[in-house]
């Protein structure tokens, strides 16, 4: 057997191990994490009062406007020095939250904003109150825009995942980084790394189709009943 080869098979258990106990749970807690950050300020953006509107819209221009390593950097090696030590772990998590929060606010923004203004209106011309509006009108319909683009973040999301070896999380690069500081053999571990996340997004990838498919056939069921 050829030696790279070998080397495939010897290393791709600890590369999948790395994936599935830090890389998965550290995407789907961020982007959970992150989608409720940003429902809650693209809602303070379009509604709330002027001062929290002021603060939501400066988060998002701080976190769009800033490389998501500093931000890590900036967590994990910079908060110890105002007595805030955070474990790697949980220092990626919350950075990743907050990046993936600042984007899709801005994608729930938008989506809410493409609902015509009319629904609303017959929402409230039933006997609705804002809430109910927003939970049983608005926010279905904005699902529907926001969908694709979410998915969009959520695959590059993985991808984004392989920074946190920065700061010392031992997820797939990490672990890639690790057997070759022992097999001196950094192309082949890297393209093996490599072809693990594009599996993963390749997966993601096909998912988000069938997903947005469902959805335009949803869509088009409402617009013909309507």
């Amino acid at each position: 057997m050829p030696h790279w080869l070998q080397l495939m098979l010897d290393s791709f258990g600890p590369l999948l191990w790395a994936a599935v106990a830090f890389t998965a749970p550290l995407t789907l807690l961020s982007f959970a994490f992150g989608l409720t950050v940003g429902l809650i300020t693209a809602l303070v953006r379009l509604f709330g009062p002027a001062p929290l509107a002021a603060i939501a819209r400066f988060y998002v221009w701080i976190i769009r406007g800033t490389p998501l390593l500093v931000q890590l950097f900036l967590i994990f090696y910079g908060l110890p020095n105002v007595g805030i030590v955070l474990d790697a772990f949980p220092a990626a998590l919350i950075g990743f939250t907050l990046n993936v929060g600042a984007y899709s606010s801005e994608i729930v923004r938008a989506a809410i904003g493409s609902v015509p203004k009319g629904q609303w209106e017959a929402a409230y011309s039933i006997g609705m109150s804002w809430s109910q509006a927003m939970r049983r009108t608005i926010l279905p319909q904005a699902a529907r825009v926001a969908v694709p683009p979410l998915s969009n973040t959520f695959i590059s999301l993985v991808k984004d995942t392989s920074l946190a070896a920065a700061i010392t999380v031992p997820e797939l690069f990490q672990a890639a980084q690790r057997i070759v500081a022992t097999t001196y053999e950094p192309l082949i571990l890297y393209i093996q790394a490599a072809l693990i996340y594009l599996a993963l997004s390749s997966i993601l990838s096909a998912l988000q189709v069938r997903l947005e498919r469902r959805l335009g056939r949803y869509g088009g069921f409402i617009e013909a009943r309507a």
